[in-house]
């Protein structure tokens, strides 16, 4: 690779070759077994939720056999398993499908023993998914709220802490369900920092925030809450504190993470003659200031290369926000791309890939997108107007246009987002 510069179809299948070896190390067949104790005697019950948590399952039936159980996941995503029921429903936006799935999963675990053991699969995606609205709220209202969360730009930490209080499931109530039962929960993280307590909003992990912590989430995101949400934020909510005795009996572990799939695809970089460099696994914000931060750090790794040496290669990962100012198509990883195009103002040997790895950005069926240095002059070509795509949040339709959208359909892991920037010395 150091010999001569691709062109951009062939950077662009160097860049995903990249990708699918981030998605194949979190590839739940192969993180699950390492996880998985020999089989407990006595009653087993798998639960779960998330992108992940069906291939989880299957997994968990290849290693132990048939189970009993039920997991929800999003629809698309469902596996053949021999025992453990597989449930889909929506998400970004929860649906009834989830509303009735999570209400029989806690109708399962309720009247367990100490005796008994629970196998908690969790996964990012499980937010949506897991869905029991607390108090008098109502499936519609706790999707408008979901659905006001998405379009503001708040973090995920954010959107989290406000989730878990509107819930009876999430900040460890699926755990304490279980209570007196034996629980371990096998995590698949796709949150920056890895914190069980994020992943999912930590169905199986106690929580330290308040009410007050939700209704300032509230307030800086500028959403107007329904009249029932206040009302449920007014008082206690049901989240346990971390210290709660009904999680005593509750183990959780982080079995796959974003820096091991950034890794792994250094590794494979390196292999193929580059040098590499990870500019993190958690980074955060807007995805068009990002992707600015990210051009002017490539032109100036590029200005310091000299013919002759090893391309390199920037991996990043973590998770993105879009704060909605149009009526586009377009998701964190696609705008990225996008704002990183301009940005480079197509700057010659530099080509880059941003993916989300559970296969969707935003809410459409694409991962992301790559771009190279012709990617403007063939917009232009082909009648499409970059920096307006930009402006209304519409870049899956500016990638479908020119062939670039990344489109591997449901990957069955997630551990966020995928960014990587192939910069090669200028001739």
């Amino acid at each position: 690779m150091t010999d001569n510069i691709p062109d951009s179809t062939q950077a662009g299948e160097i860049l995903r070759a990249l990708f699918a070896r981030a998605v194949e190390v979190a590839d739940p067949m192969r993180c699950v077994p390492a996880a998985l104790p020999p089989r407990p005697a006595g009653r087993v019950v798998v639960v779960g939720a998330g992108k992940a948590s069906a291939r989880m399952a299957e997994a968990v039936e290849a290693a132990w056999g048939p189970c009993e159980g039920l997991v929800i996941t999003r629809y698309g995503y469902a596996r053949p398993t021999q025992g453990i029921e597989i449930v889909e429903a929506a998400h970004p936006v929860p649906d009834a499908a989830g509303e009735a799935a999570t209400a029989r999963m806690l109708d399962l675990l309720r009247g367990l023993g100490e005796d008994d053991f629970v196998l908690a699969l969790i996964s990012g995606g499980g937010s949506a998914l897991l869905v029991q609205p607390a108090g008098a709220i109502t499936l519609a209202e706790k999707q408008q709220v979901n659905a006001d969360l998405l379009a503001s730009g708040a973090p995920i930490g954010a959107m989290n802490t406000l989730r878990k209080h509107l819930s009876l499931v999430k900040g460890g109530q699926l755990a304490a369900a279980a209570h007196p039962a034996r629980m371990l929960a096998l995590m698949i993280s796709d949150v920056p920092g890895d914190d069980p307590a994020f992943i999912a909003s930590g169905p199986t992990v106690g929580d330290a925030t308040t009410p007050a912590d939700a209704r300032a989430v509230l307030e800086r995101w500028g959403i107007v809450p329904p009249s029932s949400v206040a009302a449920v934020l007014a008082g206690e909510t049901g989240v346990l504190p971390p210290d709660a005795p009904q999680l005593a009996r509750v183990e959780n572990r982080v079995i796959a993470a974003p820096v091991q799939s950034l890794e792994a695809a250094g590794d494979l970089a390196r292999a193929r003659g580059c040098a590499v460099e990870i500019l993190g696994d958690a980074l955060e914000g807007e995805a068009r200031e990002l992707a600015m931060a990210h051009a002017r750090l490539a032109l100036g790794r590029q200005a310091r290369l000299r013919p002759g040496d090893a391309p390199l290669l920037l991996l990043s990962g973590g998770e993105c926000t879009v704060t909605r100012r149009g009526d586009g198509i377009g998701g964190p990883n696609a705008e990225y791309a996008l704002a990183l195009a301009l940005a480079l103002r197509g700057a010659p040997a530099i080509h880059a890939l941003a993916c989300d790895t559970d296969g969707v950005d935003g809410a459409a069926e694409v991962a992301g997108a790559v771009i190279g240095p012709d990617t403007l002059a063939r917009a232009r070509e082909g009648g499409l107007d970059a920096g307006g795509a930009l402006g209304r949040n519409d870049a899956h339709s500016f990638f479908a246009g020119l062939g670039d959208q990344v489109v591997p359909g449901p990957t069955l892991t997630n551990v966020n987002d995928f960014r990587a920037i192939l910069i090669f010395p200028r001739r």
